[in-house]
This record gives structure tokens, sequence and C-alpha cells, in this order.
């Protein structure tokens, strides 16, 4: 074991942040580079892009749960959850290789429908990030005391996964989407592979609260998710939706108005349920509804950003005036043109908000020791929805973008390092890759309305809707936030070990 590790160091920390680092450096190149190039090059709608971006989702439902299970109960290449993030690494590195290749894949396999190669190397992408996430979290987890040393932890991740998001952001303005995904591979290849091979895993989990022997098969799980029933339903819908448009379009608003009003009626019984009688599995569903709301809102930007972009806003902007055009020019000598500037301000919008994400969750950490970290947490999240709105009703020019993406930025640093150290103290510490996995749950099936959201701007041709949408869903995770009872370790003072934080 190093020493680092002995004395719990922010070098440690920062180390163990590495292997999440690898998963955000591939995230945020798969939302540089995947709708643009979709888009633009194999000239994809808006809702055949969301439709590929469906395999994320997929992939998590299955990937997450699985991965997390079996990672709680085996051990080999020397720990439980060393050999997900090295396999998942490598299949990432694959996938990054593939994805600009892919007029060439239809050409050697004779599949001439862009979208199922598309939609097969996305799904191949997002399987080996979610193999790769869940351990890389868990491990953070399991190596880490209950409390603040914990939340460093996850805090450590933020900043450097945040970091590299920025740099990916940048890349793809300098040398475009198509270098990115070349440089995207060996990033991750590096940060996912090997600084695990440094860091000891516990073969015992003997600091688990509860040794419990319940089984928690595919049916326990099934229960467990109860509160997301109603974006798993839709989730399904959007699947048949978009091979059956004509015979389901009539029933498209409606499924989805009924998923969303399941979500909420069951969070409120939920809440009374707490008040009633207060237990931490009430506590973990709680959580797990309101984080729902959230990634709802951040996948449909995600995805949908660059069409906002080119009919809200470039309309009133001259390219050679555009700001995020700058950095390619100076630095290339390359003229941009109206395609490759949509890209350009999609990227640097990303690239405030990962700068934001990267650098706040210091100062959530230090607010949280005064007030608590679910308080923290809504006054990050209600920044958020203020950038939305901000964005939606004022965003006229490049800035207001940027203004936007500085605003939900904040939100943004907390919803990937905050809510993972608070959720992680309501569950078994000894199937933690378990409920990390359940809990992912709340991202995925939530990332598959998007799919919803892309169809009503797709009709109605109205743009705008995406941000008031993305502000009203994390309004209303803020107010399910509310009633979260605080982890009781935030209220008990832990030393956090020094070294330059």
């Amino acid at each position: 074991m190093l020493n680092i590790q002995k004395k719990m160091s922010n070098a440690f920390l920062a180390l163990l942040g590495l292997p999440a680092t690898a998963v955000g450096f591939a995230l945020s190149t798969q939302i540089a580079a995947l709708s643009w190039i979709l888009s633009n090059k194999y000239g994809l709608d808006i809702h055949d892009v969301a439709f590929v971006w469906l395999a994320g989702p997929i992939a998590g439902i299955f990937g997450q749960v699985i991965v997390g299970m079996v990672s709680d109960n085996v051990w080999f290449m020397g720990g439980r959850r060393r050999p997900f993030i090295i396999i998942g690494g490598l299949v990432s590195t694959v996938a990054f290789l593939a994805l600009p290749n892919i007029s060439g894949i239809s050409k050697v396999t004779g599949i001439t429908d862009i979208i199922l190669i598309a939609s097969v190397i996305a799904l191949f992408l997002d399987l080996s990030v979610n193999v790769t996430f869940n351990p890389a979290r868990s491990i953070i987890a399991d190596l880490t005391p209950e409390g603040k040393v914990r939340t460093s932890g996850f805090v450590w991740m933020q900043i450097i996964s945040g970091f590299f998001g920025v740099f990916a952001y940048f890349l793809s303005m300098v040398f475009g989407n198509e270098t990115l995904l070349y440089i995207a591979a060996l990033i991750v290849f590096l940060t996912a592979v090997f600084p695990i091979l440094f860091i000891q895993e516990k073969k015992d989990q003997e600091d688990a609260k509860v040794q419990s022997d319940e089984k928690f098969g595919v049916w326990q799980i099934f229960k467990e998710i109860y509160p997301l029933y109603g974006f798993l339903v839709f989730g399904v819908f959007s699947l048949f939706f978009h091979f059956f448009t004509p015979q389901l379009q009539a029933w498209h608003n409606p499924v989805l108005i009924a998923a969303l009003s399941y979500s909420v009626v069951i969070g409120i019984i939920n809440i009374v349920q707490g008040l009633k009688n207060p237990s931490n599995k009430n506590e973990f569903q709680k959580i797990m509804l309101a984080h729902s709301f959230t990634w709802v809102a951040f996948q449909s930007m995600f995805i949908m950003s660059g069409f906002f972009i080119e009919n809200q806003i470039m309309p009133n902007l001259n390219v050679s005036d555009i700001t995020a055009n700058w950095f390619a020019e100076k630095l290339t000598g390359q003229v941009q043109t109206s395609a490759s500037s949509i890209g350009n301000i999609v990227s640097l919008g990303f690239l405030i908000l990962n700068f934001i994400g990267a650098v706040f969750p210091l100062v959530l950490q230090a607010i949280a020791k005064s007030i608590g970290r679910v308080r923290t947490y809504i006054c990050a999240l209600a920044f958020s929805a203020i950038g939305y709105f901000y964005v939606a009703y004022f965003s006229r020019v490049e800035i207001d973008f940027y203004i936007g993406m500085v605003l939900i930025g904040i939100g943004w640093s907390a919803v990937i390092s905050v809510v993972f150290a608070i959720m992680s103290e309501r569950v078994n510490p000894a199937k933690m890759g378990l409920f990390m996995g359940v809990f992912n749950l709340a991202v995925v099936l939530p990332q598959m309305m998007s799919n919803g959201v892309a169809n009503i701007i797709k009709e109605t041709g109205n743009h705008q809707l995406l941000y008031i949408f993305c502000g009203g869903l994390v309004t209303c995770s803020i107010l399910f936030w509310m009633f979260v009872k605080e982890p009781e370790s935030s209220k008990v003072k832990q030393n956090i070990p020094s070294g330059g934080h």
C-alpha cells in the first residue's frame, strides 16, 4: 500500500479520482462530438440524434446495476473494482476510434443504416463508460470513511474530472471534434488503466456497518426503484415510438405527461411516508427521485444545445465575429464555417460549464461545513434553475449563452460530486457497488425522457422550450430536495488530511 493511501492524503484522494476522470473526459468528448458529427457530418435530425443517445441510458440500465452487483462480490486481478475499470477503459478506447469512421465501417460491413451503426458504437461506448463509472465511484466510497473525508474524495474526483472535461472542450474548439475523438482514446486509456494499479483495495469490507446476507436480485431492484417507474415506462415507449411514429404519435404527449405526473405524485407520497416513518431506505428513494428530475434537464441540454444555438443564436451573429471561433482560427489558421461555429459555441459553453464544475466543489465543500451538504446542494441547484431560465428568455447572442453556462455550472458542480457523498451514507456499505448501480438508474432512466423533449421541440419548432423545460425540471428537483434530511455524519466533526487542498 502506498504511503499516501495510509495517510489518506490529498494526493491519494486525487489518485483515487483518476479512473472517474477517464469517465468524465469520455462523457465530455461524447457531449462535444457525438451530436455534432451525427447532425453535421451524417445529416441526422434532432429526433434521430436523440434516439442514438438512447444507447447510453440503455447501457446504463444493464451495465451499472449488473457491474455494481458483481463487483461487490468478486475478487480478481487484485481487486473488486479494478477489473471493471480496466476493461471499461479499453472498450471506451476502441469505441472512440470507431466513431469518426462510421462511413468506413458501413462500407466494410455492408450496413447502410448510419443510425444503426452510430447507435451500436454509442451503445458500446456508453456500456464501457457505465462499466467503468460505477466501480470508479464505488472505490472512493469503499476506501474513505463517511463524512467530510468521503466528501473530499468525491470533491477531488470532480475537480480533476472537471478540468479534464474543460480540456476536452478546448481540444474540440482547437482541433475539431473528429481529432478530439482520437485524443480521447489515448487519454481515457491512460487515466483508466494505469492509476488503478497503484491503489490497494480492501478484500474484506470490515468497516461495513451492516453485514447483511439478504439476497438482492432483479425483483428486489425492481421494487427498490418504484419511484422511477414513470421514467422507465416512457423510456420503453420512446423505443417503440421511434419505429412506429405515425401509429403512436397521438399517444406521445399523454404518455410523457403521465410519466412526469406519476413521478411527482410518488415523490409526494415518499415525503409523507418519510415524515411518518423516517428510514435510510426512504431517504435513498427521495434522493433518487429528486436526482432524476435534474438529469432529465442536463441530458436534454447536452444533446440539444447545438440545435438551440443554431436556431436561436446563430441567426443573430456574423461568423467572423464569433468569440468561440477565435481559438480555432488563431491556433490552426483555418477559417470557420457556420456549421463549425455551432460546434465551437457549444464547446466553449460547455468548457465554461465544466470549468465552474471543476473549481466550485471546493467552494461548496467550504459552505457545506457551515450549512450542511443538503442545503448546499439545494442552493447550487437553484443557480442552475436560474441559469436555464436566463438562457431560455434572455439568450440572444453568444455571451448570453456563456453567462447561462456559468450559472448552470454551479449546480453541475454539485450534481456530480456532493450528491454521491450524501447518497452513500444512506445505504449498506457492504453493497456499495450495487446501490451505486441502482442509484445510477436515477440518471439513465430520466435520460431517456430527453427523447420526449426532443420530439416536442421538433413538433413545435420552438427551441426555446428546451431551456424552459430544463429550468422547470430542476426547480421540481429542488422542491423534492427540500425534504431530504442531512446525513448524521455532517454533524460530526472530522479532520480532513491536509496537503495543499
